[in-house]
């Protein structure tokens, strides 16, 4: 018999709470393990702390803690992951887009021998333009990351004992989870489920917080961006120098290319296109240079991951810095 642990980050999901402990209780109740759930409050402003807290009291198996304020959903998965006890790890939101349900088949697919059984999503219910920014990034980070991160993924998965201390001795703070669990290696396989809609509350992903999803994973397993602006660079020169070069031309040649209808035109239009041309490309790479400056600026300050304010059923700590 094994001890299987549950992870679920929860923010501002007062209206889904209920629901969710009836399900869980439902799909647990089944398993002949032993299990717990570490509900890790992302500094909610509703009642979600309330409502965790009381089902934590009501029963020990529930467990909770709360984040001082809000300090994003990676790093609510970290927290849970780190505070987990069990033999296997399991994440899960508690929106109940990843329903509990489908949770006894990744517990199979652990039984078999595989170390992550991570979830791949099919008949998303968002809109026509989430899932194809869904669809470009997904693609775009497998084609650039130095390892390979399966398409379609998220953090629905269950992990085994080995991965998770792997995990939680990683050091980073700007996390993308799915992609630490794919640089971790041993045997990973996917599982295949329909992601549902939200069950109830506002979607907290918004457009903006994808878009620094999306960047922690580009920029955290790939050096490409920087690669792409040294060929930038030497683009924009060869594209310089083949401009010289014509403009050489027009002078020495010039019936030649008055003929043709190339000859040299006063003004400075071609001025103003090069030179506005060169700066963006200049910005660009100095953007992209931010970007990796700017996580390591926050990986040297060495602070906590997070900041716990409070927890009930578990005892609260933080990695060493």
């Amino acid at each position: 018999m094994a001890h299987v642990s549950l992870v679920v980050p929860c923010y501002n999901e007062e209206g889904v709470l209920l629901e969710l402990f009836r399900r869980l209780d439902s799909s647990l109740g089944m398993w002949k393990d032993t299990w717990e759930v570490i509900l890790v409050d992302d500094g909610s402003r509703d009642r979600t702390w309330e409502i965790l807290t009381a089902k934590a009291r009501a029963d020990a198996r529930y467990k909770v803690l709360s984040f001082a304020r809000n300090f994003g959903h990676q790093t609510a998965v970290s927290a849970g992951i780190y505070h987990a006890s069990g033999d296997a790890v399991l994440v899960m939101d508690a929106d109940l887009q990843d329903p509990p349900e489908e949770l006894h088949r990744f517990i199979e697919k652990w039984r078999e021998g595989y170390e992550v059984v991570y979830a791949v999503r099919q008949k998303r219910k968002e809109g026509v333009f989430k899932k194809l920014c869904y669809w470009v990034f997904y693609r775009l980070l497998a084609g650039i990351s130095a390892n390979p991160i399966p398409l379609d993924s998220g953090d629905f998965c269950v992990m085994d004992r080995k991965v998770v201390e792997v995990l939680c001795a990683m050091p980073e703070r700007n996390r993308f989870v799915r992609g630490l669990r794919s640089w971790v290696g041993f045997r990973q396989v996917g599982v295949a489920y329909e992601r549902r809609a939200r069950a109830a509350g506002e979607v907290k992903y918004t457009l903006s917080k994808l878009m620094g999803l999306a960047m922690d994973g580009l920029l955290s397993f790939s050096t490409l961006p920087l690669r792409l602006a040294t060929y930038l660079g030497l683009g924009v020169s060869a594209l310089a120098l083949v401009g010289i070069i014509f403009t050489l031309a027009q002078r020495v040649f010039q019936e030649f290319f008055t003929s043709i209808g190339l000859g040299t035109v006063p003004g400075f239009t071609t001025i103003v296109v090069a030179v506005l041309f060169l700066g963006g490309v200049q910005l660009v790479c100095i953007g992209i240079l931010g970007e990796y400056l700017g996580r390591i600026y926050d990986e040297v300050k060495r602070r906590p991951q997070w900041v716990i304010a409070g927890a009930v059923g578990v005892e609260a700590r933080c990695p060493s810095s």
